[in-house]
């Protein structure tokens, strides 16, 4: 399930959609604010160029979105349900959520994008070696 090859893989991991070898992001840990939305250019390892065409990105912005409602809809639920808090009460966990995740949902978001449109390659390994 999360073995070299699978867009599960390059999306946990961080790795380039087409190698699995290079790393995405620039830095990796994502609680670094002002390095934490630093992307590679290219791949390290096979050079693919990650910004395909101009504003490619503009896309990510959609699975940012689908990502933070299914994280308020479960903090929703859970302040509800669990803890017994009103609706107006139940929004002071969501916005607490919503900022701590933001760092891992801005990222993942650009690497779902992009695993959408990109292949992994096992070529591109094989010649390397």
């Amino acid at each position: 399930m999360f073995k070299k090859g699978t867009k599960l893989y390059s999306i946990l991991f961080n790795k380039c959609p087409k190698c699995h070898e290079g790393d995405f992001m620039k830095e990796k840990n994502m609680f670094k604010l002002h390095k934490a939305f630093k992307m590679s250019e290219n791949c390290g390892k096979c050079g693919f160029k990650y910004m395909m065409e101009p504003s490619f990105f503009y896309g990510a912005m959609y699975v940012n979105y689908s990502l933070t409602v299914g994280i308020s809809i479960a903090t929703f639920t859970i302040a509800t349900l669990l803890l017994n808090l009103s609706m107006l009460e139940s929004f002071i966990p969501i916005v607490i959520m919503l900022i701590t995740t933001a760092p891992i949902t801005i990222r993942l978001s650009r690497i779902i994008w992009i695993n959408i449109f990109v292949k992994y390659d096992p070529a591109i390994n094989k010649n390397a070696e």
